[in-house]
C-alpha cells in the first residue's frame, strides 16, 4: 500500500464520519483513529516491528477509547460535484491574513480565475484560482493546515 493509498483512505475516512478503520492484510495492518481534530495513524508490516514516531504513540495512548459509532445515514450523492485540489504541498490558508474575511464560504458563486484559497510553501504564499465556475457546497480542509498534492479542498457544484 503506497503512501497515496494512505491518504486517500484517511481522506475516505474524515469525509465518511467514521470514527475507526482497522485492514489487515498477510503483508499488512493498517489501524486509523479519529480522536477530536487530529488522527493518529499507525502503519506497519505485519511480520516486521516498525518504529513509531514517539509523539504519535503518546498522542494515541493519552487519547481516551472512541466511543462505538453510532450508524452513518447514507450521504448525499456527490458524483456531480467538482473537486478542486491542492497543486502543491503546503499550509492551506481560507484568507489572505487573520483578519481579512475568507476567500470563499459555503453557499459562494465561483467563477473561473477567482481566488479560493492561498497556500503557503516555503515562505511563498501562492493563490490558488478556481478552474471552474459553480457554487462553493463543501469546504474539505481546516484553516492553517498542512495539506498535501493532489488533495481535495473543496466540492464545487457546477452551474
Amino acid at each position: 500500500m503506497s503512501t497515496q493509498d494512505i491518504q486517500q483512505l484517511i481522506d475516505f475516512i474524515s469525509q465518511s464520519g467514521l470514527d475507526e478503520v482497522n485492514i489487515e492484510t498477510t503483508d499488512l495492518k493498517i489501524s486509523v483513529k479519529r480522536y477530536g481534530s487530529g488522527a493518529p495513524v499507525v502503519a506497519a508490516p505485519a511480520a516486521a516491528p516498525v518504529a513509531v514516531a514517539p509523539a504519535l504513540v503518546q498522542q494515541a495512548v493519552a487519547a481516551p477509547a472512541a466511543p462505538v459509532a453510532a450508524p452513518v445515514a447514507p450521504k448525499a450523492d456527490t458524483s456531480n460535484y467538482i473537486t478542486i485540489k491542492s497543486p502543491m504541498i503546503g499550509t492551506f490558508y481560507r484568507s489572505a491574513s487573520p483578519e481579512s474575511p475568507m476567500f470563499v464560504e459555503v453557499g459562494d458563486a465561483v467563477s473561473e480565475g477567482k481566488v479560493v484559497c492561498i497556500i503557503e510553501a516555503m515562505k511563498l504564499f501562492n493563490e490558488i484560482e478556481s478552474e471552474v465556475s459553480g457554487r462553493i457546497v463543501k469546504i474539505l480542509v481546516e484553516n492553517a493546515t498542512p495539506v498535501e498534492y493532489d488533495q481535495p479542498l473543496f466540492l464545487v457544484e457546477p452551474i
